[in-house]
Order: C-alpha cells, then structure tokens, then sequence
C-alpha cells in the first residue's frame, strides 16, 4: 500500500485572513507531503508495507526500532485529522447537545476553551493539543508532543490544533496565544468534532 497526501478539505486560501494560503501551501504541500514521503520510504521493505495507516501507528507506537516509521504515519494522521478540524467561518458554538457535553465535563464552554487553550499555549516545543473521548466516554484536554496522538493512548481524538511553530508562524511569528485564539473563535469545525464522538 503506497501512502498518498490527502486533499485539503478546501482551496488554500479558504481559512483566510486567519490562516493564509501561504501557510497552507508550505504547511500540507512540503511539511505533510515529506511525512508521506518518508513514510512510504521507510516502509518499501517492511512488514507493515501493505498494513493502513491506523495499523502502522498502533504497532509501531512505543518500539524504539519503529520510532521513524511512528513519527511519520503518526504526523500524517496528525495533520489529516487537523485539516478536518477547521473549515471557513468556523468558530463559534457547538449544537447544544454537544455544548452540554462540554460544560457536563469542563462546567461550561468558556471554561473547555480556557483549557484548551492552557494546554495549547503551554505544550514544550512542537506537539498538538487535542480534546479527546477516554475509555470511558469522558471527555478531557490531553497535549502530545511531537507526532504523539490520542489512539497511542486509548483515547479517540475529537478536536486538534497544531502547535509546531510550521503550523503558524508564518501569519503569527512567535504569538502562539493569538494563534489558539483565533482557532477556537473563527476556525474549529463542529460539526467534524461532533461526527468523532458518534
């Protein structure tokens, strides 16, 4: 099984004035494609050559000898998942059964998005933020590093942003505040993160 770079859910320039399409083309065209790429290098030979990208991930998570191969499916995945996640006009509130469901588990929505928001900001060096369902159908904030992500963990992933500096550094230099900010009001897709939990 050839790995191939998934489409963007939209035309590059559909984020803007919040993500540019300069940011886009850099950030899916060169960074997502080189994980494609490398991927589908490390595994010519490999046992797992004709296994899905789910499965990589899973046997390769944890394995010193599989650290490459995890880095590069699990950053594919990463940023699938994370194109997903916005869409134009996006931002604002969640339907009200799923606004329910975040203030059950954070006491309301502007506390789920201080949260989130903490644990974007605060993320050591690049990694992602991401709202996620445990075991147990509990949703709670987690922050990875790196290519690091939910289903290493046992959790299902609901909500991501990006926080290597690639992701906005070009429209936002060194005010990752503004950038988390700016995701949560204008960007995040709902009615994505709803259809993960179903």
């Amino acid at each position: 099984m050839t790995h191939e770079l998934p489409p963007l859910p939209y035309e590059k320039d559909a984020l803007e004035p919040h993500i540019s399409a300069n940011t886009l083309s850099f950030h899916h065209g060169k960074h997502h494609q080189a994980y494609v790429t490398n991927l589908n290098n490390l595994l010519k030979t490999h046992p797992l050559a004709d296994a899905s990208l789910e499965e990589v991930i899973l046997q390769a998570a944890g394995k010193a000898d599989m650290v490459g191969i995890f880095n590069n499916a699990a950053q594919i995945w990463n940023h699938t998942f994370y194109w997903h996640c916005m869409k134009p006009n996006g931002g604002g509130m969640p339907s009200d059964s799923f606004r329910a469901k975040l203030e059950a588990a954070f006491d309301s929505f502007e506390k789920f998005c201080e949260e989130f928001k903490q644990a974007a900001v605060t993320q050591f060096g690049s990694g992602w933020a991401w709202l996620v369902a445990d075991k147990d159908g509990k949703l709670k904030i987690l922050k990875t590093g790196n290519a690091d992500l939910p289903m290493a963990h046992g959790c299902v992933a609901l909500l991501t942003c990006d926080v290597w500096e690639h992701a906005y550094y070009l429209d936002y230099q060194n005010r990752r505040p503004d950038y988390v900010d700016t995701f949560l009001k204008h960007l995040i897709n709902w009615d994505f993160v709803e259809s993960q939990l179903a």
